[in-house]
């Protein structure tokens, strides 16, 4: 086999229509795929730029929203505190009130009481002075069924009696 060695003719016009190829894809070529790629470059820069920009408001949102929760919490626990002081002030108030009442109720038991019980010895009294009086007039008839016996009763009487 023999090489083929090419004259120069054949290279020149070969360079020419390289060059020319070289200048047809630069203009018609080169520039819409180098234009792509730029667009795509920048397409992809600015969703890197959104990402991290989305990525620091997650962050953002992330801190507030553990703020808000910690603010709620201490709310909360607020509230709670309160409500238990505010129990125990109620079933205070409301121990104190029934205690107030219940000694009231005692205490005007005890007034009754008394007072029954002194109604019930004014009535007692009242019977036994009757019952005295009726005895008493029994026995001061019979005593005194004749007159010997009464001044003798009235002699004695005087005697029993001092004078102040």
């Amino acid at each position: 086999m023999e090489l083929i060695t090419p004259e120069i003719g054949l290279i020149f016009w070969q360079t020419i229509v390289f060059l020319v190829l070289i200048l047809l894809l630069a203009k018609f070529a080169w520039k819409p795929i180098l234009g792509a790629v730029k667009q795509r470059e920048d397409s992809i820069n600015e969703a890197l730029t959104s990402a991290e920009t989305a990525r620091k408001e997650l962050q953002n949102l992330k801190a507030d929203n553990e703020k808000l929760m910690k603010e709620a919490r201490a709310e909360r626990d607020a509230i709670l505190k309160e409500a238990r002081e505010l129990k125990e002030k109620v079933l205070a108030s409301a121990t104190e009130e029934a205690q107030t009442k219940a000694d009231k109720i005692v205490a005007q038991a005890k007034e009754s009481i008394e007072q029954e019980k002194k109604a019930a010895m004014a009535d007692i009294k009242s019977q036994v002075a009757s019952l005295s009086l009726e005895i008493a007039e029994k026995v001061v008839r019979k005593e005194l069924s004749s007159k010997e016996k009464q001044h003798q009763l009235i002699d004695e009487m005087l005697g029993n009696a001092t004078l102040n």
